[in-house]
């Protein structure tokens, strides 16, 4: 074979080998190109499909409730004396609470309405939508007994920021608390305690206009101030009994914040 044939032969060889697939003329180990053409080769990748952009929720619009607050504060000090005051609070239409949670009637408050100490929770539940009272339900029993033993049963005058139950007993947001307020700082008005005991995060944001969580705010005195600035008392604020009947391990803060707010409430006042 003369040379210019083997060179072509050689060219055609190479040429069907490179068309059968072969890349390599050795490797470390032998493979069966056979068996492994046999094998599906990988789907070509799927181009990502771009993710919208999230769609921008527009916040829902802050209902006008100025006149509801302006129409509970002319009935709120109209009222001369907390007989007065229940019935205004019976009679007003302005929280939606009242056509939204309540299924009987307005709670506003027991206890003595000369009391020196006023305890303040956030809302009515079911059992207080039934009897008409605040605190009357297991959590109401819990605080009962907290008060009798820190030697405060009688000494108190119980009601709520909101005086309506809220819908599967959620949490009242502060324009509802806003709304029922003027009639909250009248009945403090009216009894004019000593000092305010105050139960849960919800009821203490509400009063003493701060955003820090109960845990922070308990233990430590604060004050309120009337809406009128006619009248300013020390505030108590505790975790709920609610929260207790959840982590009763959590009372015994609860009893130090009671022990502080009597020891004080026993002083003999300043002349």
């Amino acid at each position: 074979m003369q040379p210019s044939q083997a060179y072509r032969a050689a060219e055609s060889l190479l040429a069907f080998w490179a068309e059968a697939g072969v890349d390599a003329m050795l490797l470390d180990e032998p493979l069966d190109r056979i068996e492994a053409g046999k094998i599906a080769p990988p789907p070509p990748p799927v181009a990502a499909r771009p993710i919208p952009a999230p769609a921008v929720r527009t916040a829902a619009p802050t209902p006008d409730i100025s006149a509801a607050i302006a129409e509970a504060q002319r009935l709120a000090q109209a009222a001369g004396d907390i007989a007065a005051l229940k019935a205004a609070i019976e009679g007003f239409e302005g929280c939606p609470l009242r056509f939204e949670g309540a299924a009987r009637q307005a709670v506003f408050y027991r206890g003595d309405p000369a009391a020196p100490l006023m305890v303040v929770g956030e809302g009515p539940g079911a059992e207080e939508d039934a009897q008409g009272a605040p605190f009357v339900g297991r959590a109401g029993q819990l605080l009962d007994r907290m008060l009798a033993a820190a030697g405060l049963t009688g000494r108190v005058f119980i009601t709520n920021t909101v005086f309506w139950r809220p819908p599967g007993n959620r949490t009242t947001s502060p324009p509802e608390q806003a709304v029922c307020a003027p009639f909250l700082d009248r009945a403090i008005e009216l009894v004019r305690p000593r000092m305010l005991l105050v139960l849960g995060a919800s009821a203490a944001k509400a009063l003493l206009k701060k955003d820090e969580g109960i845990l922070s705010l308990r233990g430590r005195w604060h004050e309120w101030r009337s809406h009128s600035g006619n009248l300013e008392l020390p505030v108590m604020p505790t975790l709920h009994p609610a929260f207790l009947l959840r982590q009763p391990a959590a009372k015994k803060k609860v009893w130090s914040d009671l022990l502080t707010a009597t020891e004080r409430l026993d002083r003999p006042e300043r002349p």
